[in-house]
């Protein structure tokens, strides 16, 4: 059997070894397993190991620890974010602003949204994935409350400007939120040095456990969000529920490796990413979607003329690809993203979506090209329509 090659970083990253010691620990404590909501012994050294991880979430975007609300994953955060901010200063407005190309736990809340009056204007990109900034002034009204940009797109990888978004927004006293998932752990974040007001983070995108998520809400100036689960006063009021010690620990733990070695990793990836892209325009019609400078260079998304992906993933079924977001591959319409880009039907059905990571090596990435390129060959010589 042929080796199997992970190359699915943006839909999930492998368990960090630090961060399952960190997690293994945990359940197998004696110590650790009482509710951390509990005033005694073993309740307080649960809730000690869960706000030392908080403040190792806080290091690595610059943030206050308390500014770190735990949650069940990214889409509970992008929940609590939109409906909360939204509900909460419904008085002020009921306008809000978002792009074509969010991750549908956004675009999917904000639908939800227009169901209870609220006004949402869907900002279309360029041909490069890329917000037109003078489009994003004329969007907004007197009566915007809230703006939702991703900082780094998860089909993509292309980079928003989220530091001029945030001037704009801070300008006009609008709350900025940024799903920032596929960003933490590609690039350095510091809360301090933009106006973001909250921001999104997922466990397992940062080489973390999966269903563990924060929400970062900036204090100062301090936003206020409504609670969308009720119960306990755990999170400050703002998430009910005991929170799950080991998850916690793992994220922490998760954060606390990337803020050590993200220049290492960045480093490894873009050199693997040169080289893969290298390779592949070297192959005949075959085309990057989106903007090639401002993108994480772990992420290619690229359209292989003449070929379905699907077909060209089932010949590659010992390599690890997806067609777009992980989140919307049960359905086989275009994808949303690369539709707003303006890509026609045709180009959209082709796309394969390629992402390195830090245990990515490069016999891996040699060994998919070699697989990528005997299999397009063969693939497009059974083509009825195909023409070289």
């Amino acid at each position: 059997m042929s080796k199997l090659i992970y190359l699915d970083y943006m839909a999930s990253k492998p368990l960090d070894p630090q961060v399952l010691k960190v997690m293994s620990e945990c359940l197998n404590s004696s110590e650790h397993f009482g509710n951390s909501s509990s005033q005694h012994y073993f309740g307080w050294q649960a809730a000690d190991l869960i706000e030392a991880a908080r403040s190792q979430v806080a290091s690595l975007i610059n943030a206050d620890p308390r500014e770190i609300i735990w949650t069940s994953g990214a889409t509970e955060a992008n929940n609590l974010a939109l409906k909360g901010a939204a509900l909460f200063y419904q008085r002020k407005g009921k306008h809000i602003i978002t792009m074509k190309t969010e991750h549908q736990s956004v675009l999917n809340v904000c639908a939800y949204l227009e169901t209870l009056g609220f006004t949402v204007t869907y900002l279309k990109p360029d041909s490069r994935g890329l917000l037109d900034l003078a489009e994003f002034r004329e969007a907004i009204r007197p009566d915007t409350i809230l703006v939702s940009i991703m900082w780094v797109n998860n089909e993509t990888g292309v980079i928003q400007d989220i530091e001029k978004i945030s001037e704009l927004t801070r300008q006009q006293g609008i709350i900025f939120h940024v799903d920032a998932v596929q960003a933490a752990g590609n690039m350095a974040i510091d809360v301090r040095n933009t106006s973001i007001d909250l921001l999104s983070l997922s466990g397992h995108k940062l080489y973390g456990p999966k269903g563990i998520g924060v929400l970062y809400i900036r204090r100062n100036p301090r936003i206020r969000l409504a609670p969308q689960i009720h119960g306990g006063d755990q999170e400050y009021g703002l998430r009910a529920g005991t929170l799950p010690t080991h998850q916690i620990a793992g994220m922490g733990m998760a954060c606390e490796v990337i803020r050590r070695q993200l220049m290492t990793d960045q480093n490894h990836i873009k050199n693997l990413s040169a080289f893969l892209w290298q390779e592949l325009n070297g192959l005949p019609d075959v085309y990057l979607n989106g903007d090639f400078v401002k993108r994480i260079p772990g992420c290619l998304n690229i359209s292989v003329a003449g070929i379905e992906a699907e077909t060209l993933l089932l010949s590659l079924s010992n390599i690890a690809l997806s067609m777009g977001s992980a989140c919307h591959s049960a359905h086989r319409t275009p994808s949303h993203v690369l539709t707003a880009m303006g890509l026609m039907p045709e180009q959209t059905h082709t796309a394969l979506r390629i992402s390195l990571g830090r245990f990515t090596q490069q016999d891996e990435i040699e060994q998919f090209i070699a697989n990528l390129t005997e299999n397009v060959q063969k693939l497009r010589q059974l083509s009825p329509v195909w023409r070289s």
